[in-house]
């Protein structure tokens, strides 16, 4: 039985954004991870994105694989993919559909009359995911740099902001091989904003060179989202901010 973590909690709406700036700097010195509440996101969308997301997953797979992956958009099969590569398992237990605002018009979409609204949707939540955008401004603060620091060195130009959701069956075959929905991994980009629908399953290790290792459990927590930053922070960091393994 894994020990649950608690996380520390940053509120994006606060007034006061040197003291948030401080909050975001320790824990991502300390954690990597870190709650992210009133963010601006209305709980009603994201209900609706599950919903959508519920009503994707459940379609027989011929209809799925429609919309097979193509330029890291659309939908990525049941063991398609290996987080962590140095595991002799077939694959993770996960199907995910992506989507990428670099793409355009290389998104794929379910048919409308097969799922209406699904498209519109989820643009909308892309769309008002603007709380990746205020939470770089704090990140900036917290490194002692100016709050447009990222807007002006053009890390929004062009921004590589990608759209997963995921599904874990949660099956496990009658065989022995050992079963992820996720195996260990760090994110490789910048940021990470997850959201989750109350599903436990998720768990971090803080120490990399620990061993044994020693894996906690992160509470979903109601209307907030989990956050954690990616190796490509670490690196502009010099390490000062730590991603740890999920």
């Amino acid at each position: 039985m894994c020990d649950a973590l608690q996380l520390p909690i940053v509120d994006l709406s606060s007034p006061d954004r040197f003291s948030t700036a401080n909050s975001i700097r320790q824990a991502c010195i300390d954690h990597g991870f870190f709650y992210l509440v009133n963010h601006g996101v209305d709980e009603e969308l994201v209900n609706k994105v599950f919903e959508q997301s519920s009503k994707f997953f459940s379609l027989p797979i011929e209809e799925k694989m429609k919309v097979i992956i193509k330029n890291y958009n659309g939908y990525s099969p049941l063991f398609a993919g290996k987080l962590d590569t140095t595991l002799s398992t077939k694959g993770d237990s996960k199907e995910g559909f992506y989507v990428s605002q670099l793409a355009g018009d290389l998104n794929q979409w379910p048919l409308e009359e097969d799922l209406p609204s699904w498209r519109s949707t989820i643009e909308t939540y892309y769309q008002l995911l603007s709380a990746g955008t205020k939470l770089l401004s704090l990140i900036a603060l917290s490194l002692k740099l100016d709050e447009d620091f990222f807007e002006k060195v053009g890390a929004f130009n062009e921004p590589l902001a990608s759209l997963g959701l995921l599904h874990y069956p949660g099956e496990v075959d009658s065989s022995n091989e050992e079963i992820y929905g996720a195996s260990a991994h760090s994110d490789f980009g910048m940021l990470t904003l997850l959201v989750t629908n109350g599903v436990p399953g998720l768990q971090i290790y803080r120490e990399k060179s620990e061993q044994p290792q020693v894996w906690e459990d992160v509470p979903s927590k109601s209307g907030a989202f989990i956050v954690n930053i990616g190796d490509m922070m670490e690196r502009w960091t010099n390490c000062l901010f730590r991603w740890h393994s999920s």
